[in-house]
């Protein structure tokens, strides 16, 4: 199976790390604009490939989608990256040029191809995709639930003073710090109601502490993050080539499944061969449901900005 990861910046080489390390594909190939920059990354990883007991060949190529051909899934990381201070939306006109010529480029050279997309603002740029390619709906899918229910569950166990593997919860809803909707209602501990160990007001701040995970980061280190945003598209594209089947909250486009439609925003998904096979419709109490809708509110004003 071979995988494209176009973008060898932070999160882009990240991803093929991960994706390398866990040996499931044949071929990775990264790809830049940057003269030699892809090509530098590619050696620099194969050349742990000793040390780290995988034996995925990694090649690097400056902007040469001929290297891409017959890719089963390709990843999408390119664009500018936040900087403290940033809203991902305000990424919109830079990334969205980006972000379409990129997917002409990849489906060109692999017409079957899955396309994962993870450049900012994400469920917009998701949505770009399925306006410009007409490629199958099942066939593009946006990263960012995945992170930030990663994230979420590194709040939990945080609050919970207990291991991440201890902790399953999920985040719905848009990639944006006013817009993901973490369900603390669902979350569990090995099977227990995270609520019979938390306070109320303690999931509360697990919650808003979730919704500026990307934002800390970017505070902190002086741009965006990448190593969770790399593991977690590669557990996605893991998935995906393998046919595990697991469930992710992925932004998808939607056709009336929870109440909305024409927009990409993050529900749970099961990702296969066939990329999304199917959209898991979970029952929401009111609160959820009105947190969704105005998190679609503010993807959908996000979305009618690329037409201005």
């Amino acid at each position: 199976m071979k995988v494209t990861v176009v973008g060898a910046g932070a999160v882009g080489a990240s991803c093929a790390e991960y994706i390398a390390i866990k040996n499931f594909a044949s071929e990775v190939v990264l790809v830049d604009i940057k003269e030699g920059y892809a090509e530098g990354k590619a050696m620099d990883l194969m050349q742990t490939a000793s040390l780290n007991g995988f034996d995925t060949k990694i090649v690097g190529s400056t902007n040469d989608y001929a290297k891409t051909a017959n890719s089963d899934v390709a990843v999408i990381t390119s664009g500018i990256p936040r900087k403290p201070g940033m809203t991902r939306e305000e990424l919109i006109g830079i990334n969205a040029g980006i972000v379409k010529t990129v997917s002409s480029s990849l489906i060109a050279h692999s017409p079957n191809v899955i396309i994962i997309v993870v450049s900012n603002p994400m469920d917009t740029m998701t949505y770009l995709v399925h306006k410009t390619t007409g490629l199958p709906k099942e066939r593009i899918i946006g990263m960012g639930g995945a992170l930030d229910s990663a994230r979420f569950k590194y709040r939990l166990a945080e609050a919970l003073e207990c291991p991440s593997s201890d902790v399953s919860g999920m985040v719905i809803g848009g990639h944006s710090d006013k817009g993901m909707v973490p369900l603390t209602r669902l979350a569990v501990r090995n099977g227990v109601p995270v609520g019979k160990f938390l306070s109320e007001e303690r999931l509360t701040q697990v919650a808003e502490d979730t919704k500026v995970g990307g934002a800390t980061l970017t505070k902190l280190l002086g741009t965006s993050a990448w190593y969770a945003p790399g593991a977690a598209v590669s557990a996605l594209v893991q998935s995906i080539v393998c046919d595990q089947k697991k469930m992710f909250p992925c932004s998808t486009l939607l056709s009336g499944e929870y109440g909305l439609k024409d927009l990409c925003i993050g529900v749970p998904v099961i990702l296969g061969k066939k990329g999304i096979e199917k959209i898991v419709e979970i029952d929401l109490d009111e609160a959820e449901k009105n947190k969704l809708t105005e998190s679609a509110e503010g993807v959908s004003k996000t979305n009618g900005l690329l037409e201005g």
